[in-house]
């Protein structure tokens, strides 16, 4: 019945410490990790025993270690999609509409969850973030704007501290951030987005900061329908944009034709 209780490895410990760091997000993608004497002293351990703990993460990959340059978290995002399915997404327009429908429901359980759950230091990044939203919205920076959509997210989910929706969710946010999906730039340059999806994201941001978790996941909800509605309104317009461009070409090599046939014929 009883087993012999055996004493952890200091370096097994390390690892632990540093794989739930990785799975709880706190530790991202490209994050540095502190100089190995600082890292020992924080841990408490000796040098060679943390030593022996990045060297297997970096053989499991979950580390890289550059070459004078420190010791990073590897991007860890094709555990969730994998390469070689990375490029189709783009390239085909159900798995937009796909990605789209998937989020509109993940995201409203994502901020329900935040709004039951998020300690003061969550509601602080989130503080943060927003403030920062609006500052790029009273620039008209729609560039910004579409960055802290991504990272504003990214912080309702942190803050649900659920690790399965924070580590699929951070693969779907970074390929969205790499433009897979659609360009995010682009939604907010429709006439009238940027004020309606500050709203929406204000109305996310209040119901989590108040703990209603019916009203967060509604508000995250009510924002997937409409960026999935301005979205579609958005390809409409570039295509459109799209074909006038190639029919003004069209016009413009016919009259470049008809000036030589003219000069020709003189």
């Amino acid at each position: 019945m009883f087993q012999r209780i055996e004493q952890v490895k200091v370096s097994d410990a390390v690892v632990r410490q540093i794989e739930a760091l990785i799975l709880e997000g706190v530790l991202k993608p490209g994050d540095k990790l502190p100089p190995e004497r600082e890292l020992a002293k924080t841990l408490e351990v000796s040098r060679p025993s943390l030593r022996d703990a990045l060297n297997e993460l970096e053989e499991r990959r979950l580390l890289i270690a550059r070459q004078g340059g420190g010791t990073y978290v590897a991007d860890v995002m094709g555990s969730v999609f994998a390469e070689p399915i990375v490029p189709l997404f783009g390239k085909h327009e159900k798995a937009t509409a796909d990605y789209l429908e998937f989020r509109q429901q993940v995201e409203g359980v994502a901020a329900s969850y935040a709004a039951q759950r998020a300690t003061p230091a969550d509601r602080a990044i989130l503080e943060n973030i927003f403030a920062r939203m609006e500052a790029a919205h009273e620039r008209q920076n729609a560039e910004e704007e579409a960055k802290l959509d991504v990272e504003f997210h990214s912080a309702i989910v942190d803050a649900g501290h659920n690790i399965v929706l924070i580590q699929t969710l951070r693969s779907i946010y970074a390929l969205l951030k790499a433009g897979v999906f659609h360009n995010r730039a682009l939604l907010y340059e429709n006439p009238g987005a940027r004020g309606r999806l500050l709203e929406q994201h204000r109305a996310i941001y209040l119901a989590v900061l108040n703990g209603d978790a019916e009203a967060a996941r509604q508000a995250a909800e009510q924002h997937m329908t409409y960026v999935i509605a301005a979205r579609e309104t958005a390809d409409r317009a570039q295509s459109r944009q799209i074909t006038a461009e190639r029919r003004l070409e069209t016009v413009r090599r016919s009259g470049h034709k008809r000036a030589r046939r003219a000069e020709e014929a003189v």
